[in-house]
């Protein structure tokens, strides 16, 4: 009886000094079309894809109970979900204006409904002869020790023609902390070949596209709320520390919580989140995300040989924002050198 009362009393202290836990330990596995699945305890945690679309994305991913944390289109046809803007793969990164317009937040796909219509055809053919990729180049670290799985890769940036502009080191780690699912994004952004503009835009950052049952418009109890209080569409465009999505998905009431840490550009970053679903950490967006059409643009400059860092942090929990204790999760994170 002893022994169980004492390790009663070490999980407790464990469990709320958030240290990290994990009932098993991760693995990583190599795909034949190049990617990478990751798994926790033998059960599915993240894909990373490849050679799908114009850029890298992670898809599917899944939070602490099993249920999948990203809208499934356009990868998978799933009845009930939303069928819009099929460049919101999972989570991924884009611009939309690179170097003068150089296109990686969209795909081919983007532009299709604007093609079929004569009055918007012209519009979708320029916007498709700007439409650059971010291409994998390698794996420069894929593995799994126990409490953590890390997959760090090189991309390049490249224009219509194939000509890299810039180029990116990637670091993403998954965790299991407390009750919790983490996913670490690490960015450096390396004007490698000359400097780099990147556009004031509206469509850039790194996104995640949510469950559409957990979507705000989908009127089934979908919550966000930032850092500062505001929440649902008066979130969008403004800056937080942190924003939290939160709603129904199968059946049980999940969150994302999405952190920028104070080392990352422009901290905090302002949120591109939108109630139909899209969840943004956008920080080259300030006219582009500004209700005020007086705004100054405020573009982005990487001098050659350069870098910019982007640090961000997703955490996939049961429950909304208070119930999983974010604004402490998130003063953790803040404290980590990143």
């Amino acid at each position: 009886m002893t022994n169980r009362i004492f390790i009663g009393i070490a999980t407790l202290l464990l469990a709320t000094a958030g240290l990290w836990a994990a009932d098993s330990g991760f693995t990583v596995d190599r795909t034949p079309s190049g990617g990478v699945d990751v798994k926790i305890d033998g059960k599915p945690f993240a894909s990373y894809v490849v050679d799908q679309a114009n850029k890298p994305y992670l898809w599917p991913v899944y939070g602490p109970t099993g249920k999948a944390m990203t809208r499934a289109y356009p990868m998978q046809t799933v009845e009930g979900e939303t069928h819009d803007h099929p460049h919101h793969r999972g989570i991924n990164f884009g611009h939309e204006n690179i170097n003068d317009g150089v296109e990686t937040w969209a795909e081919k796909a983007s532009f299709d409904d604007m093609l079929k219509k004569p009055k918007t055809e012209e519009a979708g053919r320029k916007h498709l002869a700007m439409l650059g990729s971010i291409k994998h180049r390698e794996y420069t670290e894929v593995k799994a020790e126990g409490d953590h799985a890390v997959i760090a890769e090189i991309c390049d940036y490249l224009d219509p023609h194939g000509k890299r502009l810039l180029s990116e080191e990637r670091r993403m780690t998954f965790r299991v902390i407390g009750d919790t699912r983490v996913i670490d994004f690490d960015q450096d952004l390396i004007a490698s070949d000359g400097p780099v503009t990147l556009g004031d835009a509206k469509d850039a950052g790194l996104s995640i596209r949510v469950p559409s049952s957990m979507a705000v418009d989908a009127k089934k109890g979908g919550h966000i709320i930032n850092s500062n209080g505001l929440e649902d569409a008066n979130a969008w465009g403004k800056s937080a520390d942190w924003c939290d999505y939160n709603g129904p998905v199968d059946g049980e009431h999940l969150g994302i919580a999405f952190f920028d840490h104070p080392s990352s550009y422009r901290h905090p970053t302002n949120w591109h989140v939108r109630t139909y679903g899209l969840f943004t950490a956008n920080p080259f967006g300030s006219k582009g995300l500004s209700l005020d059409k007086n705004a100054p643009a405020k573009p982005t400059q990487i001098a050659a040989g350069e870098r910019l860092k982007l640090r961000h942090r997703f955490v996939f929990h049961r429950g909304d924002e208070k119930s999983a204790k974010i604004a402490e999760a998130y003063e953790a994170y803040a404290k980590e050198a990143r």
